[in-house]
């Protein structure tokens, strides 16, 4: 009787979890299926409050604009470069630190020392105005390079993949210095290959945050032709005449600012949802084992 009764508080702890998460995912949708049915409604619809979660008079006319802004391709191709490269120079370097730093204290002996600096570098952030003029000091201000070296670390990224690696079977990592294989080759030939979970989390981490970035090139960058994605669509909603330069008259369009606003953002996300399903079996499993293994 007391199995049934905890199954059957199981099962209703289930349901109510469930319905509680379909509603926070329909609500989360709400305002995404709104700019979708924006993008795709007519100027007329739009102007007169038509327009709420379907697209009314339904057009492409605003993505057919959009797509041919070159200087909106030339940021998103900015951004795109500046993602994959800083995403694996992220990697490496969070892998050729965390590595040394999952071994024990016999094996590296400075490794508690350099925890402590990571975990203080994660809790205590930089003062901005230190920040930004050491940054212009090291020559990064107006450079593209600040859409990447600033990001190439990050202390709670640092510690998942260290506490991920601390898994490893010591006998493996034995075996292999016995036949000659030292710790580079440990690292890229064995532990690398076996980490495809926490790689995987972690590029997604660092992927988003580098499509993303706002403040820095809002910060270090001054030469327009540097502007990242975000910065450029910053623009197109904020600014009705950089949005609508490119139109040749405004009598006839199909499209106004508040449709083209709504198809910039799309097509800026876009991309990051098109590439997490490749990630998703990876993401739970990675982020939890880089979490709670010890």
């Amino acid at each position: 009787m007391v199995t049934m009764f905890e199954t059957r508080s199981e099962k209703a702890f289930v349901t109510t979890i469930t319905i509680i998460l379909i509603l926070l995912s329909a609500v989360a949708l709400i305002p995404l299926l709104s700019v979708i049915a924006t993008s795709l409604s007519s100027k007329s619809a739009v102007d007169m409050n038509l327009v709420t979660l379907w697209p009314k008079q339904f057009t492409l006319d605003s993505w057919g604009y959009i797509v041919d802004r070159p200087d909106l391709w030339r940021s998103f191709a900015l951004t795109l470069v500046t993602t994959v490269v800083g995403t694996l120079l992220a990697l490496l370097l969070t892998a050729l630190l965390a590595y040394p730093l999952s071994k024990s204290k016999n094996e590296f002996r400075w490794g508690a020392v350099l925890m402590i600096g990571v975990v203080i570098a994660m809790i205590f952030k930089a003062p901005i105005v230190p920040y930004f003029l050491t940054v212009r000091e090291i020559g990064l201000y107006d450079n593209p390079l600040v859409l990447i070296v600033p990001h190439l670390l990050n202390p709670f990224n640092l510690i998942i993949m260290r506490t991920f690696f601390k898994q490893f079977s010591k006998e493996l990592e034995e075996a292999a210095f016995l036949e000659g294989c030292g710790y580079f080759r440990m690292l890229f030939q064995f532990v690398l290959p076996l980490s495809k979970a926490v790689l995987a989390t972690l590029a997604l981490f660092y992927g988003v945050v580098l499509w993303n970035q706002f403040q820095h090139p809002l910060l270090f960058l001054q030469n327009p032709d540097w502007f990242p994605l975000q910065i450029k669509i910053r623009q197109f909603i904020t600014d009705d005449n950089v949005i609508m330069s490119g139109a040749v008259s405004t009598a006839d369009l199909n499209y106004n600012e508040r449709t083209l606003r709504a198809t910039t953002v799309l097509f800026a996300i876009i991309p990051i949802i098109a590439v997490y399903p490749f990630l998703q079996k990876y993401f739970v499993k990675g982020a939890m084992i880089g979490s709670v293994k010890g």
